[in-house]
C-alpha cells in the first residue's frame, strides 16, 4: 500500500534530495543538543551549575521537544510537503541564532542583578531565558516526525525508515554533545557557539528551499541575512560587565573570571558568588580564610615540631592559594597540586603567580589522579568545590580510605565543607563518613564565612593538641601560621557525626546541599550571600 499524496513522495525526487533529507535530520539532531548545552553554559555564568539549573534546562528542552514531536507529526499528516519541511528547518535555525543571542543579552543584565543580589531580577531573567528555548526547540522537535512522513513511500517500510531517521538524528545528537563542550565553546565562547550551530542549521534549511524552488525563498534569505549584524553585535564585548574585571574566558568546565580589587586578584568561577583563589602583589595574606586555616591542620598531632611537613598534596588546586601559603610558611616542600581544569591552571600562572618550582601541577580528576600517585604524604587538603557542591565521589568512605592509604603514619587530611548558620547537615554527614575511616575528626568554623574545615588524623588525636602546640611553639612560628593557629583555636567547635554516611553506592550530597541552600535563602534571604567579599 503506497502513500497517495504526491507532494510527500520522495520517489519523485532525486536520490541526492532523499539523502539531503537524512543529512538535514543529522544536522537537526546535532543542533538540538548544541542548543541545550550552549544554553546551559550561558546560564552557568550567572546561575552556576547546580542540579536545579540543569534540571530546568533539560526538563524544558524535553517538554518543548515533546510539543515539537506532536506538532511536527500533525503538520506532516495535514501538509506533507517537502517545502514546508525546509521552511521549518530554516525557521529553527533562524530562531536558534536569534534567541540564543537574545539570551546572552538578558544574561548580561542578570549578571549585574546577581552581583547586586536582586532576587526579583534574577528570577525574572532566569524565566525569560528558559522561555526563549520554547520556539527553537519546539521547531527542532518538528523535524524528525516530518522527515519520517516524507521518507515513507510504503507503509511496509515505515519501521525501517523511522529507525533510520532516529538513528541519524541520534548520531547528530552525539556530535552535538561533544563538539560544543569540548571544542567550540572553549575556543570561541558560548555566544559564538550559538551562532555557529544555529547558522549551520539555517544554511541547511536555505539550501533545501532552493533545491525545491520554494516561492518567497529570496525573502527568507533576506530575513536571514539580517542576523549578521545582530550576530556581530551579540558576540562582542565581555560575557559579564564587572567594573573590576581584568580577564574572563570559558573552558570545557567553567566560566573563569579574574577580578582585581586594590592590589589583589581574585578568581571567580561561573556565577561568581564565591572566590576560589586570591593573590596580592606583595604576597601578603589580608585575612585568615579557609586556606589559611588549613595551615594549622598538622598541629592536631601531639608535640609537633616547628616544621612538621616534608611533603603534601592538594586536591582542588584552583589558582594555587593553598600551596603558595604552605610554601610561604613551611618552605619549598614538595607539593603535588591536582586541578581538573587546565584553563584555571593557566590563569593561576598568569594572574596569581603560580610559579613556585616546588609545586608539581597535575591536571585531572582529584580522585583518579591521587590514585595514580605512588606516594605517601604528611598532609592532604581537599577543597574541590564547584559551588555549591562538593563532588560526591570526593566525600565517600571509599574515597577517604584511598586518601588514608596515601597518608603517612602521622598524616592529616583537611577538608573544606559548606554549611548554613542553622544547618550543619553536610558538615555532620562528612564528619560521620570520615569517622568510618579515621579515628579522630576536628571541626573548625572558619571566621566570617559559611565554611567549616574538618581535620581528620591517622593517629588518635585530641583537639587540645593544637593549643598545646601553639603554646610550645609560639615564639618560633611564622606570623601567618601564628595567626592561623590562633584563629583555629578560637574557632574549634564540637565534632558532631550525623546519621548519614556517604558511600560510593549512596551519597546524597546534592540533595543535602539543595535543601540547605533553599532553606537558607528562605530563612535568611539573599542578603546572606557573601559574593566576592565573603
Amino acid at each position: 500500500m503506497s502513500v497517495t499524496n504526491s507532494t510527500s513522495k520522495l520517489s519523485e525526487s532525486s536520490l541526492a534530495s532523499r539523502r539531503y533529507i537524512y543529512f538535514t535530520v543529522f544536522i537537526a539532531g546535532m543542533s538540538t543538543l548544541a542548543v541545550e548545552f550552549t544554553t546551559s553554559r550561558m546560564l552557568q555564568t550567572v546561575y552556576g551549575t547546580s542540579n536545579i539549573v540543569w534540571a530546568n534546562v533539560i526538563g524544558l528542552v524535553l517538554l518543548f521537544l515533546t510539543l515539537g514531536y506532536f506538532l511536527g507529526g500533525w503538520l506532516a499528516d495535514k501538509y506533507p510537503d517537502v517545502r514546508l519541511f525546509y521552511l521549518l528547518v530554516t525557521a529553527a535555525g533562524f530562531f536558534s541564532v536569534f534567541f540564543l543571542l537574545l539570551t546572552s543579552i538578558i544574561l548580561r543584565s542578570a549578571a549585574s542583578a546577581m552581583a547586586a543580589v536582586n532576587i526579583g531580577a534574577i528570577l525574572s531573567s532566569l524565566i525569560g531565558v528558559l522561555l526563549t528555548l520554547a520556539l527553537p526547540v519546539t521547531l527542532l522537535g518538528c523535524i524528525s516526525p516530518f522527515a519520517i512522513r516524507l521518507a515513507v513511500e510504503d507503509v511496509n517500510q515505515a519501521g525501517r525508515v523511522s529507525g533510520r531517521i532516529y538513528a541519524v538524528s541520534t548520531l547528530g545528537s552525539l556530535l552535538g554533545t561533544y563538539l560544543p563542550v569540548l571544542i567550540v565553546i572553549p575556543l570561541a565562547g558560548s555566544r559564538a557557539t550559538a551562532v555557529v550551530f544555529g547558522a549551520i542549521l539555517l544554511c541547511v534549511g536555505l539550501v533545501g528551499l532552493w533545491q525545491n524552488k520554494v516561492k518567497g525563498r529570496g525573502v527568507v534569505l533576506g530575513l536571514s541575512l539580517l542576523l549578521i549584524p545582530f550576530g556581530v553585535v551579540g558576540t562582542q564585548g565581555g560575557i559579564k560587565d564587572h567594573p573590576d574585571q581584568i580577564y574572563e574566558t570559558e573552558s570545557s568546565y567553567n566560566y573563569i573570571q579574574v577580578i582585581r580589587q586594590g592590589d589583589c586578584n581574585y578568581l571567580l568561577l561561573n556565577e561568581g558568588q564565591a572566590y576560589h583563589s586570591f593573590f596580592c602583589d606583595d604576597g601578603r595574606v589580608p585575612r585568615i580564610s579557609v586556606w589559611s586555616v588549613m595551615l594549622a591542620a598538622p598541629f592536631f598531632n601531639q608535640m609537633v615540631e616547628k616544621s612538621p611537613l616534608e611533603n603534601m598534596a592538594v586536591i582542588g588546586l584552583a589558582a594555587g592559594t593553598i600551596p603558595k601559603q604552605f610554601t610561604e610558611v613551611f618552605g619549598p616542600i614538595p607539593i603535588d597540586g591536582i586541578e581538573l581544569d587546565p584553563a584555571i591552571v593557566e590563569v593561576g600562572r598568569e594572574y596569581f603567580s603560580l610559579t613556585e618550582p616546588n609545586i608539581d601541577i597535575i591536571v585531572g580528576d582529584g580522585r583518579y589522579e591521587l590514585n595514580q600517585l605512588q606516594k605517601r604524604y604528611d598532609l592532604i587538603t581537599l577543597d574541590a568545590y564547584k559551588v555549591p557542591y562538593i563532588p560526591w565521589h570526593l566525600t565517600t568512605t571509599d574515597f577517604f580510605q584511598e586518601v588514608k592509604e596515601h597518608l603517612n603514619d602521622d598524616g592529616v587530611l583537611a577538608v573544606n565543607v559548606g554549611r548554613a548558620p542553622n544547618d550543619r547537615r553536610l558538615v555532620e554527614a562528612v564528619t560521620a563518613t570520615l569517622l568510618t575511616v579515621f579515628p579522630s575528626v576536628h571541626t573548625i568554623d572558619v571566621p566570617g564565612s559559611l565554611n567549616s574545615v574538618l581535620v581528620a588524623t591517622v593517629k588518635p588525636t585530641e583537639s587540645g593538641n593544637l593549643a598545646a602546640n601553639l603554646e610550645h611553639l609560639d615564639g618560633d612560628l611564622h606570623p601567618l601560621l601564628l595567626r592561623s593557629m590562633t584563629e583555629v583555636d578560637q574557632g574549634l567547635v564540637s565534632s558532631v557525626a550525623g546519621d548519614v554516611v556517604f558511600t560510593d553506592q549512596r551519597a546524597p550530597v546534592e540533595i543535602i546541599v539543595d535543601t540547605l541552600v533553599i532553606r537558607y535563602l528562605l530563612d535568611e534571604g539573599a542578603s546572606g550571600l557573601t559574593g566576592l567579599g565573603g
